[in-house]
Formats: structure tokens, C-alpha cells, sequence
């Protein structure tokens, strides 16, 4: 990412033993995030495939956010490397109360796959800061967001994006499993986020219609899917967010409340 990590996580990878071919690591101070890391995953992905390597790591500028790119080329989310982490921690008995704590974003995909594995999910608000509050009021081990923010709060109080990388190729080293068969722990259901302007985003709560909408929504999805509102905190925005089983699926019950949130709550 031309960013904090350019030097570091190269250097701690090569002492663990790992052959690194470093990409974008070279910051003049303007350069940050262009075109390259978490945010822009092309560039990773493509020398990846094309040097034959195992697995690509994606770091931002200030290096808390850890993505990964599998030896087909495919990206590895922060939801997936968390469900990979929590069973390393799980299977070291290092993950406190068998429990992992994620923000409402994270993939249903990567809920049912912990119940599957027995991890109870503890959610928060979006934010890696609501993340760390919650574990460190119980006292959980590893947290973090779908974007890539992972706290192994064993080893570090933040995010730290070469810390989760460690972490991550341990568990393919332990293991002598690719990046593709760890990931495949879940499936990520198909997500479709649908931002709706010019409403009164105080209005989520008691308008009944809106309410009567989502509902309707839920009972439709059932147990395959799920459907998230919420308020911008600084624009008159509410964002519509639907996971089902399809894309088409998904976008047809988003478009189908992004209408209702329209209608139900404009702006007096």
C-alpha cells in the first residue's frame, strides 16, 4: 500500500521464513493507497497468478487492515481470515469463550460457518472501535471487520495488519493447507448494499410502514438470508443491506426496500 507496512511486513515475513516478493512498497510520501493494497487489489492479484505464489497479502497505509489473495487470484476477506483465525485460535485453545466478535456488516456466511463450528459470534456497531470495546469487556481474543481489521488482542491492543498476516500463514503452515481450502470453512452469501438519499434517517425506527416492509423482507429470506437498515450518523442516508442465498435474489428484496425506505421516510 506505499504505507507504513511497506517496510516492516516484508521484513517479518522473510524472518519467519517465508520467500516475499514485495509490490508497492515503496512510499514517497503521496503515494499511499494509490492504485494499490487493501483498497485497490488488482495489482496483488495478478502477481500472484502470475509468479505462482501461495498467497498475496493486501495492507493499507497504515498498515491495521490485513487482506489476502489466494494462489488462484481470489480475495480473501477479513470475515474469511477471521473464520480462519478463530479456528487456529480454537484449536490451540487460545480463543477465549470460544467466542469471536464481528460488526453487523460481517457475512451471514461467516455467522453460520462459527455456529457450524460451534464459535459463538458476538456483534457490534461498524467500527473497529466498537470491536476492541466489546472484547475487552469480556475479554475475547480475536475480533475484527469484514474491510480487514482483525485484534488478535493476545498480541497487540489495535489492528495490526502484519501481526494477522503472521497469524494467517502460521495456520497455512500448521496445517499444510492452501489459502483457498482454509477460506472454505464459509461461504460468503451473495451481499448487495444500496445507499437511499434524501430521507429522514431518524424516521428507521417508528415509521410503521418501514417497519412492516422489512419484516416482510425477513419472513421472506428466513433463515437463508438477512436484511440490515442503517442510518447514515451525518447525512439524510440510510443504507439497505440484503444477503440471500442469490445475487438476484438479494437485489431484488434490497431494491424492493430501498423503495419502501423512499417512500415511507422522505425528508419533511
Amino acid at each position: 500500500g506505499n504505507g507504513a507496512a511497506a517496510g516492516a511486513s516484508p521484513r517479518a515475513l522473510r524472518r519467519m521464513g517465508a520467500e516475499v516478493l514485495a509490490i508497492h512498497s515503496s512510499p514517497d510520501g503521496y503515494n499511499i493507497n494509490e492504485g494499490c493494497g487493501s483498497t485497490h487489489m488488482a495489482d496483488l492479484r495478478a502477481a500472484v497468478v502470475e509468479h505462482g505464489y501461495d498467497v498475496g497479502i493486501a495492507h493499507d497505509g497504515d498498515a491495521d487492515r490485513c487482506l489476502a489473495v489466494d494462489a488462484k487470484g481470489n480475495v480473501v476477506d477479513g470475515d474469511e481470515i477471521m473464520a480462519v483465525l478463530a479456528l487456529a485460535k480454537r484449536d490451540r485453545g487460545r480463543l477465549v469463550d470460544n467466542t469471536v466478535v464481528a460488526t453487523v456488516m460481517s457475512n451471514l456466511g461467516f455467522k453460520l460457518a462459527m455456529q457450524r463450528e460451534g464459535i459463538t459470534v458476538v456483534e457490534t456497531g461498524v467500527g473497529d472501535r466498537y470491536v476492541l470495546e466489546a472484547m475487552r469487556a469480556h475479554g475475547y481474543s480475536l475480533g475484527g471487520e469484514q474491510s480487514g481489521h482483525v485484534v488478535l488482542l493476545d498480541y497487540a491492543t489495535t489492528g495490526d495488519g502484519t501481526l494477522t498476516a503472521l497469524h494467517l500463514l502460521a495456520r497455512m503452515a500448521d496445517t499444510g493447507r492452501s489459502l483457498s481450502d482454509l477460506a472454505s470453512v464459509m461461504t460468503k452469501l451473495p451481499q448487495v448494499l444500496i445507499n437511499v438519499r434524501g430521507v429522514d434517517r431518524a424516521a428507521v425506527g417508528t415509521a410503521p410502514g418501514l417497519a412492516a416492509a422489512v419484516d416482510a423482507a425477513s419472513a421472506r429470506l428466513g433463515e437463508t438470508g438477512r436484511v440490515l437498515l442503517r442510518p447514515s450518523g451525518t447525512e439524510p442516508l440510510v443504507r439497505v443491506m440484503v444477503e440471500a442465498p442469490t445475487d438476484a435474489e438479494a437485489r431484488s428484496v434490497a431494491e424492493a426496500l430501498a423503495g419502501a425506505v423512499a417512500r415511507e421516510i422522505p425528508l419533511p
